[in-house]
């Protein structure tokens, strides 16, 4: 039996070359390549286009709805703003707590904040002013209390005609992964969207999802696959390194996540295989099963503890069980769409539970959605990157994708 919190992240490292990391998209999102892990064990070379036969028949694709916001903000101090370049990355609403509420905001409203050049902005306000569709305002900035490892920031605007969310698109810049070495460049804003992204609330994209295109999920459909979405709201902890010896010490992020209950209804019935979009996808499934155990026990609080799932008094019920008590759950507080917090960790010993298949991309050495894949096909993973690093493949959020079953 595996001791999940023992794993030493030197396990999942291997050499990724900076020449292999995609820094831009291909053209066509359909025809980057996709290598497939099938039911056996055998992994192929294929073209992402080759889904719609791969996909097994009759099965259930569920992606992630959540959208990129424009989450980086660059001030500059002084009152002729020619000073310090203090930036300002959103992660996650504070007041109000609710992402649409939040966005809705017309005078003021607050964030969890990465703080950039934090020690060059001691006190005070800082200012930038706009317009936006001929309507002009001026956009403060309030530090009201600096953490560890972020800060609370308020914003507020003197034009209450104009929304937080027209704000951030207006004047924020989408914050494109670290890894990529570069700015964010025009052709990010639609590049790094999914096609079907329309919940505002990520700070980086569920990237498995960018292969697709409208004419694509078309043929998938026509195939006799079904799709269904759901939203995780991507939090910048999603490219945090595990830094510990062993992934025991390592502390997983919050992530919102909401999904509907006729969702929740037809997963704890359905037959058809469930195909999830990205690690995203995965971990709020995977979630969903876990609320439904908390709920048995009495400890559902709102969260999913990064490491219920390992507990040694886990209830262990079927999915068809745990799935009913979070729908009965919702009935009885006449809830039509769950929404919860998880830091769920899914890793060597997991066992999956709504999961049986998965679309996703090459990830970085020694990362948690490393360990995501490890739990789905075991010691495979390291096959399938030797191949793809053999073979010419793309790696990390613009390069090539995987189909994983099992």
């Amino acid at each position: 039996m595996i001791n999940t919190k023992s794993i030493r992240i030197e396990d999942f490292d291997y050499p990724l070359p900076d020449e292999r990391i995609a820094r831009y998209p291909l053209d066509d999102r359909e025809s980057c390549r996709l290598l497939m892990r099938d039911k056996s064990g055998n992994i192929s070379d294929h073209y992402f286009r080759d889904i719609v036969e791969l996909l097994p028949v009759n099965s259930l694709l569920i992606y992630n709805n959540t959208r990129v916001i424009n989450a980086r903000l660059r001030f500059r101090k002084g009152e002729n703003h020619d000073g310090a370049v203090i930036e300002i990355f959103c992660l996650d609403p504070v007041e109000p707590a609710d992402y649409a509420c939040n966005f809705a905001s017309n005078t003021r409203c607050s964030w969890s904040c990465f703080v950039g050049n934090s020690k060059r902005w001691k006190e005070g306000e800082l200012s930038m002013t706009t317009k936006i569709e001929d309507e002009e305002l001026t956009l403060f900035a309030k530090r009201l209390n600096k953490g560890e490892n972020s800060s609370v920031v308020q914003f507020s605007w003197d034009n209450p005609g104009v929304t937080f969310s027209e704000i951030i698109k207006a004047v924020g810049e989408i914050p494109i992964p670290p890894y990529l070495n570069r700015s964010t460049e025009k052709s990010d804003l639609t590049d790094y969207q999914t096609v079907y992204s329309h919940i505002d609330g990520s700070v980086a994209a569920p990237t498995a999802g960018l292969h697709f295109t409208d004419n694509l999920l078309k043929k998938i459909s026509e195939a006799g696959v079904e799709r269904r979405e759901l939203t995780l709201h991507v939090g910048a902890g999603t490219f945090q390194p595990v830094k510990s010896e062993d992934i025991g010490e390592h502390k997983m992020h919050d992530e919102f996540i909401a999904v509907s209950r006729s969702l929740i209804d037809e997963l704890a019935v359905t037959d058809r295989e469930v195909i999830a979009v990205g690690t995203t996808s995965v971990r709020t499934l995977e979630s969903l099963y876990q609320i439904g155990c908390l709920i048995s026990e009495g400890k559902f609080d709102g969260d999913v503890p990064q490491w219920y799932a390992y507990e040694p008094s886990h209830p262990k019920l079927s999915r068809k069980e745990s799935l009913t008590i979070v729908s009965h759950y919702m009935a009885e507080k006449n809830i039509e769409t769950l929404t919860a917090s998880t830091r769920i960790i899914i890793a060597p010993g997991y066992e999956y539970r709504v999961v049986d298949g998965m679309i996703t991309n090459f990830h970085q050495p020694k990362s948690t959605l490393l360990l995501l894949v490890s739990a789905f096909i075991g010691d495979d993973w390291l096959k399938m990157y030797r191949y793809a690093l053999d073979n010419d493949f793309r790696f990390l959020s613009y390069g090539d994708a995987n189909l994983l079953l099992r």
